[in-house]
This record gives C-alpha cells, structure tokens and sequence, in this order.
C-alpha cells in the first residue's frame, strides 16, 4: 500500500461522486469514482483500492452485490456501504456479513474521512497481521519440511531451491531417477506464497496419453467413452497452489502443445471442450532425461523447453554427496521404527562403510529401500552388513582411472576415463559435463562417438 490510501466511491447520483471526490481528494486520499453498480464493478477489478465506499440502493447491480464481489476477490478490504434510514437494517445485517461499517445519510463530512481513516488503518493492520502469519509459518516450515543433507553440493541446491521459493518462476528440476526431485519440488511449495495453496503432482510417464490429458486438463460429459460427467482437471483443481509435473520428458508432443499453452495463456482446454478455463497454478516440473538431447533428436519443443527452464535446479546423484548418506540413513531409519512402533535401529560400522562405498545408482531411493530390507531382517537395533542387498556389500568404488589399466597409460586413455567420470558425475548430461570438461558440446560428441565405435 502506498502512503497515500486510495479510495473508490461507487454511486448512481453524479453530484454525490462530485462532492465526495473533492472531498476525499483533498483530505488527502487518492480517490476515484464509478457511477452505478455495473461501473463500479468494472472499477474494482481494474483497480482494487484500500477502501470501498459504496451506495446500497442502486439499479440493476446494487451495493450489496458490490459487497459480495468485493469480500470474495479480496477479502482484506474494508467495504463501507451508505444507507438510507429505510435500507438501515440492511446496512446492519452486511456489517454482520463481512462489511466493515455503514453511515447512513445524511451523514457529516467529518464523520465519513474518520470512518474511512480507521477502514483503512484496519486493512493495513490486517495486511501486516498476514504478512508475519506468514513469515513465521515459513519458518516453521523451513524446519519442519526441510529436506536432509549438509554436503555442499546439497547446500548449493537448498540455496537455489530457498532462493527461488519466494518467486513465482517456473522452475525444472533435472536429476537421476530416486533423488528426490519431488521433495524438492515440495520444500519449493512449502516455503513459497502459495504454500497455503494445493500441492498436485503427477508422473507423466505412468499414464498413457489419454488418460493423462483428461488428468491434467479435465473433460467434458460425452467427450470419449466412460465420461459420464465433466471432470475437472488437476491444472484447475490447484488453483492458489502448485503442481508438479514429474518427468516431463515422457510427455507425447500433443501433450506438449498444451502444456505450452498453459505457460503462455494461463488456461487450459478441457478434451472434447471448447472454451479455455482460467487456471491460477505454479508449475514446478521435473525429468531425468537431458532435455536438451532430446530437442537434438526432435522428441521434445524448444519453445516448451524454454517456457520451462525458466529457473533450473541440478540435483546431485547420491555419490556426489556422500557426506550425507549417514544423515539420510538415521532419518530413514528413525521413520521407519516409528511406523514400525519400536526403537530405532542404526547401521554397524561395517554396514556404513558398505552403503559409504556403494555407488547408489538408484540413488536415494534405493538407500531408503535397502535401509527398509536390513532393518526388517535385523532382529537387534545395529544392522550388520550382512544385512544390507549383496550389491551393496559386494560393490566398491572405483577410482577414476581403474586398477586394471596399464601402468603407464596413455593421454587418450587417461583422457577417455575423466570424460567417463564427468559424465558420470553429472548424471548423463552431456550438455553440463561439457561444461565442467570445458569444452564445446559439439566435441564431447565427437569424442563419445570414437569411444563408442572403439577409436
């Protein structure tokens, strides 16, 4: 709000707006006028102001209705209805409906800049109110819902994720399979505006295309067989909230098309329909595929992939952040034992030094179901290794240059396994290992392709 209240008086007589608009003006407020119901609607959406003074008795659209607008778009303002003495007990029971005061007519001057200095007081008391609700339910939540880890390439994540939280950008989060994408994707949600809002999610690998339109965009009765009713889409369903749209890559390049039209109109088309539906949604989306390669090879729009990566995250495999592990496993573990109702188990030294050493390549995921498999087959509260899957324990890392090459190898061959361990490292992304390699994509390629025709 700005030092300056601003004021918008809604009535049909044109000498009443006159007066009160020189009135208000010179009292100090910023003051605009509607003449009428329908003008004064027209008014409030185009400009909502801090205080609203309205007429109940008007034609066609009346005050009351103004009122009922007014409390259901925004519900911090102050509404203040005129009244004559016969519309008294009217002007009574929308006080007990929402309105912030009534003064009837003929009224003082004096008394109606007073009353809307103290309407306009309580709506910035309210909107101050608010604002620290939020802030301190932000914190709450940061501690709450905040995702596990303290390496630093997890830090750096939770950095950008907190950054961006606050934003309303759509944001692609890219990664392997099991690293917790929808958790970020989450913890986004939770510390953003909208976190009072819905949180929908979908994988849009696991339906086929028509089912997964129908889901994300609604249908109409009649539209394919088995609609028997309209249905509303989970675009619309978040309304206030966000939606996550989990690997995104498996979309058809019909689906695409509409998702786009999401991002550029902010309405969706439900199938079989006709007219667009207004959605009000945060998109957060999520893949494990390189997006980039796949535009390369024509399976996925540029224009959508722009519209998405407006604000990218990179999680990191498990085996880029180690230092976490231990963290990870005594959360899963102490889950897992209050579910379970009993005392929380934790893992022997060689049971740790086994999941330290393991490459993890279904990554979090996989640890959380390892973790499940041990605890149940532990009788004590320590998990032995013998505990954990055989590939776990069976596994080891390998350095960057394997034992097995010779003694004195070559710059090629030496060459060959940095690359292979970048791309590793960066989870297949050729695009991003190019990047740490320093080197243009294009040569990555070139260099791939000897490899894999055994140049």
């Amino acid at each position: 709000m700005s030092d300056r209240p601003s004021i918008l008086v809604v009535d049909d007589e044109s000498a009443i707006l006159v007066s009160l608009g020189i009135l208000f003006k010179n009292e100090g407020f910023e003051v605009a006028t509607a003449q009428g119901g329908k003008a004064g609607l027209e008014a409030l959406e185009k400009r909502p102001p801090d205080v609203l003074i309205t007429d109940i008795r008007m034609p066609g659209i009346s005050g009351m209705d103004i009122l009922a607008t007014a409390r259901q778009q925004y519900p911090e303002m102050p509404v203040i209805l005129m009244t004559a003495q016969a519309e008294l007990r009217t002007a009574i029971d929308a006080v007990n409906q929402g309105a912030f005061q009534y003064i009837q007519k003929p009224f003082e001057t004096a008394a109606l800049v007073a009353l809307c200095r103290r309407a306009y007081e309580h709506r910035r008391l309210k909107v101050e109110n608010k604002s620290l609700r939020q802030e301190i339910r932000r914190r709450d939540r940061s501690q709450s819902v905040r995702p596990i880890g303290r390496s630093r390439p997890f830090l750096e994540v939770m950095k950008l994720a907190e950054t961006v939280a606050a934003t309303e950008s759509t944001v692609l989060i890219q990664g392997e399979s099991g690293t917790g994408k929808e958790v970020i994707a989450r913890y986004i949600h939770e510390m953003s505006p909208r976190a009072d809002g819905p949180f929908f999610s979908i994988n849009c690998g696991a339906l086929p295309e028509s089912l997964l339109e129908s889901e994300l965009f609604g249908h109409v009765k009649g539209s394919f067989t088995g609609a028997v009713r309209d249905h509303e889409g989970l675009f619309a369903a978040a309304k206030g909230g966000a939606f996550f749209l989990d690997e995104i890559g498996e979309t058809t390049p019909a689906t695409q098309v509409k998702l786009l039209r999401v991002l550029q109109e902010r309405e969706v088309i439900p199938v079989g329909g006709t007219e667009a539906v207004p959605v009000d949604v945060r998109l957060i989306a999520a893949t494990n595929r390189d997006l980039e390669e796949e535009i390369r090879s024509g399976r996925f729009r540029t224009d959508l992939f722009y519209r998405l990566n407006v604000f990218a995250i990179h999680l990191p495999p498990l085996r880029s952040r180690r230092d976490d592990i231990p963290l990870l496993a005594e959360a899963f573990l102490k889950r897992m034992a209050a579910d379970r109702k009993e005392e929380p188990k934790n893992l022997a030294s060689d049971a740790l030094d086994a999941t330290l050493a393991y490459e993890w390549p279904g990554n979090v995921r996989e640890l959380e179901n390892a973790l499940e498999r041990a605890s149940t087959l532990t009788k004590g509260t320590e998990i032995p290794a013998s505990a954990l899957p055989e590939r776990v324990t069976e596994r080891r890392a390998e350095p960057l240059v394997a034992e097995r090459v010779h003694p004195n190898p070559t710059l090629e061959v030496i060459e060959r396994a940095y690359i292979t361990w970048v791309l590793q490292a960066e989870a297949g992304n050729k695009t991003r290992a190019a990047e740490v390699l320093g080197i243009d994509p294009s040569t990555l390629y070139r260099k791939l392709s000897r490899y894999e025709n055994g140049a």
